[in-house]
């Protein structure tokens, strides 16, 4: 009797229990969620950066000055060229605006081979004479249409300075991270353990994981940065227009996933309007080698060495691109490969 009548009294306590558990939980997760995103992203950038950060203190650099340099430079290398971005826009609106004041702004006729440009070349045309013989009627005429683009080119450039903001703050956190491994890697593995059930399952995962995000780095931002540096050579060669800016949108295609062919074939149609004949030839073959290279080297690079399949780990990096932006190119492949081998393991469990 005394067992029957403290069974309620037990459970209202458990009950209780958990639901102060679920409470803190929740009031923990509402406390960092502004911090998630630099959080998640300071977490991938120490994974693929553990390898550089581990060859340093290999060559006799101290772990913390390891970390401060990889940080440092970091920093270094998105803040720069942002600065100078950024100084040569406010200088180049300044000019606009000071010529705007001293008198009509000059604009210089249309290049020649814009008419035969396909689709577009005839409206370009209009456009460009419209704008060369009389500029603020043309602006007036179209005020809603350009209200429009510069609120979104504004709203572009806000989402761009905040996602610098975020991979700044993620860099310096992720040299934290790096500084302090080798005491925060055994919780980590503990946690794999815990959650698994199983020491030499949570070691497999964590190995997978990390395997995985450096994995998708190589076969996604580093066929990227391939593709770009080829298509960019081309544009450069063929004295294609804004070449700097198109290799930059290569580079950034590629990292989403996108064909870089959406660039190779409008500026192989500029090359035969502007180009001679053989130039013109030369400079197509390469542009199609280079619009096409993602096809060979996506799949040489792309989870080599990881024990789950290359289709799979696309599938993750196409889907968590769609699913969460930019931080689900690397958090979708890890969570369907762990997915993956834990289902193949439950397969390979001989029932009972």
């Amino acid at each position: 009797m005394t067992n029957e009548s403290g069974a309620p009294a037990r459970i209202i306590d458990i009950a209780l229990r958990l639901g102060l558990l679920a409470v803190l939980i929740l009031a923990c997760l509402r406390i960092i969620q502004p911090f998630v995103g630099v959080l998640l992203w300071s977490v991938l950038l120490a994974v693929m950066l553990a390898p550089v950060h581990r060859w340093l203190i290999g060559k006799g650099l101290a772990n913390s000055r390891s970390a401060t340099l990889i940080g440092v430079g970091g920093v270094a290398v998105l803040a720069v060229p942002a600065a100078l971005v950024a100084s040569s826009l406010i200088g180049s609106i300044a000019d606009i605006v000071a010529a705007h004041h001293n008198g009509p702004i000059a604009i210089p006729p249309p290049p020649a081979g814009l008419a035969d440009w396909p689709l577009i070349g005839a409206k370009a045309v209009a456009l460009w004479t419209q704008a060369q013989s009389d500029l603020p009627a043309l602006l007036q005429s179209n005020a809603d249409t350009v209200k429009s683009v510069v609120l979104w080119l504004a709203g572009q450039a806000g989402g761009i300075a905040a996602t610098l903001g975020v991979f700044i703050g993620a860099l310096a956190l992720a040299a934290v991270l790096l500084a302090y491994g080798e005491r925060l890697a055994p919780q980590v593995r503990s946690i794999f353990v815990r959650v698994t059930g199983d020491a030499a399952r949570g070691e497999r995962l964590l190995l997978l994981s990390a395997a995985t995000v450096r994995g998708v780095l190589q076969g996604v931002v580093g066929v990227a940065l391939i593709q770009a540096l080829l298509l960019g050579i081309g544009f450069f060669a063929g004295g294609v227009p804004f070449a700097g800016a198109l290799t930059l949108a290569v580079l950034l295609f590629g990292i989403l996933q996108l064909p870089a062919l959406l660039f190779s074939l409008p500026a192989i149609a500029w090359a035969w309007s502007h180009l001679g004949s053989t130039a013109a030839a030369v400079f197509t073959v390469w542009m199609l080698v280079a619009g096409l290279a993602d096809n060979v080297l996506k799949p040489l690079m792309l989870g080599r060495g990881l024990e789950v399949p290359m289709p799979v780990i696309l599938v993750g990096v196409i889907g968590g691109m769609l699913a969460d932006g930019l931080v689900g190119l690397f958090v979708g492949p890890v969570l369907l490969g762990v997915g993956y081998v834990l289902f193949n393991d439950w397969l390979a469990q001989a029932p009972e």
